[in-house]
C-alpha cells in the first residue's frame, strides 16, 4: 500500500485537505492520515494531489510527431509529457496521405498495451485522436488540401478498436452517414472541427450523434447574429468543447465566457506540436515548413498552426483566466477530457477503483511527481 499525505486533494468539485490518498496500482480511497500508518509514503508537503492530466489531442513534442510514422518518436513523447503532469493522451494524426495515417494506426495499436507496463516510461496511450482526414479544404488550417478525403466510414471501421476520436467535417458529402454508421458500429467519440458548416448543418450533425467540437473557435465557422455557425451550435449545446487555452489561439477573455457556457464540458486540450519544448526555428508538420516565435506557430504564408503548450500550462492560464478554482481548471484536464473520449471508466478522476494516475504540482501547476498506475514515473529534480 502506498499513500500521499500533507496535500490538497482535488476531486472533480471541490478541494481536501487533512487528508491521505491511498493507493496501489488503483486508488483505495481517501482516509485519515492516521488510517495510512504503515504505507509507503510520500509527503506533498502542500502541494495539490490531483488526478493525472489527460491530452486527448496532441500532435507532437520535442522534435517528434505522431505522422512520422515512428514508434520510437511517440515514445520520446509519452516520456517527455510526464514532466507536465501528463499520465494519459491520444496521439494525434494530421491529415496525411491515407496509407500513413493506417501504418500510424497499426503502431499505435501495437504500443497502447506496450503503454500499459509498470516499466513503460512514459504516459499510457489510450487511443488515438485522428483530426482529419474528412474534413473540409475551406477549413483546413495547417493540414494538407492534397490528402483530404470524403467522409468515408469503411476506412476507418478496421480501426475503431483504436480510434478513439475522430475530427470531421459533418457538411462535407458523406457526413451525415459516416456518423450513423461509426454510431451504430463503434465507441468513437465524433468531433466536429476544420469545418465551415453553418448552424443548422452542425445541429443536425449534434442530432446525429457528434459529441465533441475540436480546438473550439479555430478553423470553423464563428458566431454571428444572422447564423451563429459551428460555435453557436457548441456554446447552445451539451457536446464537450476542446479549448487551447495558451492566450494565442483564443484570447483569455474568452475564457469565462466559455466557463459559463460549458462548465464541466470544456476540455482542456495542447494541440502541441513537435516545436513543444524546442527553440524558436523552422520545423514541420504533415510535410509543411512552420516557424516557432514565442507561443505563435505558423505555416510560411501565416496560416497559425498548432500550439507549444503544455497540458499543465492551459491548467494555470484557464484557472487565473477563467476565473475558476484549481479543482475545475484541473478538472477540465482530466475528468472532462476523459468523459469526452469514452475514457472517464477508469480515468480522470482520483476516485477508489480507478487507475492510480496521480500528479503532484505546487501552486503554480508545477509538476513535481508524476504516477502512472501507481507507479512514480516522474520527480522533478529538488
Amino acid at each position: 500500500m502506498k499513500a500521499i499525505v500533507n496535500g490538497i486533494i482535488l476531486l472533480p468539485d471541490r478541494e481536501v485537505t487533512g487528508r491521505a490518498l491511498l493507493y496501489e496500482d488503483t486508488i483505495v480511497d481517501i482516509v485519515r492520515p492516521e488510517e495510512a500508518a504503515g504505507a509507503e509514503t510520500v509527503d506533498a508537503q502542500g502541494a495539490y494531489v490531483a488526478p493525472g492530466l489527460i491530452d486527448v489531442h496532441t500532435h507532437g513534442y520535442q522534435g517528434a510527431d505522431v505522422s512520422d510514422a515512428d514508434p520510437a518518436g511517440v515514445r520520446a513523447m509519452a516520456r517527455g509529457f510526464l514532466q507536465n503532469g501528463v499520465t494519459a493522451f491520444l496521439p494525434t494524426t494530421m491529415t496525411v496521405d491515407w496509407a500513413i495515417l493506417e501504418r500510424v494506426f497499426a503502431q499505435l495499436r501495437d504500443l497502447r498495451p506496450e503503454s500499459r507496463r509498470p516499466d513503460f516510461d512514459g504516459a499510457e496511450i489510450i487511443g488515438c485522436h485522428a483530426e482529419g482526414p474528412f474534413i473540409n479544404p475551406d477549413k483546413k488550417g495547417a493540414q494538407a488540401a492534397s490528402a483530404i478525403l470524403p467522409p468515408d466510414a469503411d476506412r476507418v471501421l478496421p480501426w475503431a478498436d483504436i480510434i478513439q476520436t475522430l475530427t470531421f467535417a459533418p457538411e462535407m458529402p458523406g457526413g451525415d452517414q459516416l456518423i450513423r454508421t461509426l454510431r451504430e458500429k463503434t465507441e468513437i467519440a465524433l468531433s466536429i472541427g476544420h469545418t465551415g458548416a453553418n448552424f443548422d448543418q452542425a445541429m443536425r450533425a449534434i442530432r446525429l450523434g457528434a459529441s465533441r467540437v475540436t480546438h473550439t473557435f479555430n478553423a470553423m465557422t464563428p458566431l454571428h447574429h444572422r447564423d451563429p455557425g459551428v460555435v453557436g451550435a457548441a456554446l447552445s449545446t451539451d457536446v464537450y468543447c476542446e479549448l487551447i487555452a495558451d492566450t494565442f489561439h483564443v484570447h483569455q477573455g474568452i475564457f469565462p465566457l466559455l466557463r459559463k457556457a460549458k462548465g464541466d464540458r470544456l476540455v482542456l486540450i495542447t494541440d502541441c506540436l513537435r516545436s513543444t519544448g524546442m527553440p524558436d526555428g523552422e520545423y514541420t508538420l504533415g510535410g509543411q515548413k512552420f516557424f516557432l516565435r514565442g507561443i505563435e506557430c505558423r505555416l510560411e504564408d501565416g496560416t497559425i498552426a498548432g500550439s507549444v503548450l503544455k497540458l499543465n500550462e492551459a491548467v494555470r492560464n484557464y484557472r487565473d483566466f477563467g476565473g475558476v478554482p484549481m479543482h475545475a481548471a484541473v478538472r477540465a484536464a482530466s475528468l472532462s477530457a476523459a468523459e469526452s473520449v469514452g475514457a472517464a471508466k477508469a480515468k480522470g478522476s482520483l476516485e477508489k477503483g480507478k487507475d492510480a494516475d496521480i500528479v503532484l504540482m505546487d501552486r503554480d501547476c508545477r509538476v513535481l511527481r508524476t504516477i502512472v498506475r501507481g507507479v512514480t514515473k516522474f520527480c522533478a529534480p529538488s
